[in-house]
C-alpha cells in the first residue's frame, strides 16, 4: 500500500473533524432533554478546559499575552459560551435537522466576517451568494415555522454570529501558534466562568439523568468542544486551508443523517433539498473573489 501524501492525510483528518462537529446538534438535542442548557454550555466547556489545562501544563506552554490574549478571550466567549449557549436553547425549540440546515450557512458567514474584519472587499458574486443563502435559510425557517420566524431560529442566528466571530479570532491566532494550542487556551481561559456556572446549574439529582443524556453531554465536552478541533486544525495545516475547508460542506448532511438515526427525526425530501441548495450557494460564495482593500 502506497503511503498517504501529506495533503491526503490532511483531507482525511479534516473530514473526521467535520463529522465530529456534524454530530453536535443531535447530541445537544439529547443532552438538553433533562439537563439545563446553561449546564450543557458551561459543563462541556469546563470538561474540555480541565483536560486542556493538564495538556498545557504537561507541555509547559505559556499563555498568550498582549493583543493575542484579548483576541483569545473574545474568541473564547464566542465559541465556548455564545455558540453552545444559543444552540443549547435552540435545540429545545427546534429539531436538530432544522438547525443543521440553518447552520449550513455558517461557512459563508465566517468568510464574510473574516473578510470584513480583515479589511477585504468581497466581490459582488460573494454578496449575491450570501443574500441567496440567507433567503434560503429564511424561507426554510418560515416553512418549518408555519409562516413565522420563531425563537429557535433567532437563537440559531445568534449561534451563527457567535461562531463567525469566534472562528475568525481563532484563525488569526493560528497564524502564530498551533490550532490545538489555541483551542486549549480558549477553554482554559474560560474556566473561572465555566466552573462556577456549571456547579450552579448542575442537576440536583445526578442519578435522575439518563445515561444516554450524560453520554451526549460527554460527547459535547470531549469531542465537539475539544478533540474535534485537533483533527480539524491539524487537517487544515497539513492539507491546506483552501482544500480541506471544502470538507465543511459535508457537515450539514452529517447533521441531517444523525438527526434521523440518533434522534429519530423525520427528515423529508424538501429538507434535504433546502440543505443541498444552501450548501451549493455556500460553495459558490466561497469561490467568489475577495479583494484586499489598499491602505
Amino acid at each position: 500500500m502506497l503511503p498517504l501524501s501529506r495533503e491526503t492525510l490532511g483531507l482525511i483528518l479534516g473530514t473526521i473533524g467535520v463529522v465530529i462537529f456534524g454530530v453536535t446538534l443531535p447530541m445537544t438535542r439529547i443532552a438538553v432533554i433533562s439537563l439545563d442548557p446553561w449546564f450543557v454550555t458551561s459543563g462541556r466547556a469546563m470538561l474540555a478546559g480541565l483536560i486542556a489545562l493538564v495538556v498545557l501544563l504537561v507541555l509547559r506552554k505559556r499563555m498568550p499575552h498582549g493583543r493575542d490574549f484579548w483576541m483569545l478571550l473574545a474568541g473564547s466567549i464566542c465559541t465556548i459560551m455564545g455558540f453552545p449557549g444559543f444552540t443549547g436553547f435552540a435545540m429545545r425549540l427546534v429539531p436538530a435537522s432544522h438547525g443543521g440546515v440553518v447552520l449550513g450557512i455558517l461557512p459563508l458567514a465566517v468568510a464574510a466576517f473574516a473578510a470584513l474584519t480583515a479589511g477585504e472587499r468581497p466581490s459582488r458574486g460573494f454578496w449575491i451568494s450570501a443574500l441567496v443563502g440567507a433567503a434560503l435559510v429564511i424561507g426554510f425557517s418560515l416553512r418549518d415555522g408555519g409562516g413565522s420566524f420563531g425563537e429557535g431560529d433567532l437563537l440559531l442566528v445568534g449561534s451563527v454570529i457567535s461562531a463567525s466571530a469566534g472562528y475568525t479570532a481563532f484563525a488569526r491566532l493560528t497564524k502564530s501558534r498551533p490550532g490545538w494550542e489555541v483551542i486549549s487556551w480558549a477553554v482554559v481561559i474560560g474556566l473561572p466562568l465555566t466552573i462556577p456556572l456549571a456547579i450552579f446549574t448542575a442537576p440536583v439529582n445526578l442519578h435522575a439523568v439518563p445515561l444516554a443524556h450524560w453520554g451526549a453531554f460527554l460527547y459535547l465536552g470531549l469531542m465537539s468542544q475539544y478533540i474535534g478541533f485537533f483533527f480539524w486544525n491539524t487537517g487544515l495545516a497539513m492539507g491546506g486551508q483552501a482544500r480541506v475547508s471544502q470538507t465543511q460542506l459535508l457537515q450539514t448532511f452529517v447533521t441531517l443523517g444523525c438527526a434521523a438515526i440518533i434522534n429519530g427525526e423525520r427528515v423529508d425530501l424538501l429538507t434535504w433539498a433546502f440543505a443541498i441548495a444552501v450548501v451549493a450557494v455556500v460553495l459558490v460564495g466561497r469561490r467568489a473573489r475577495i479583494e484586499r482593500i489598499a491602505r
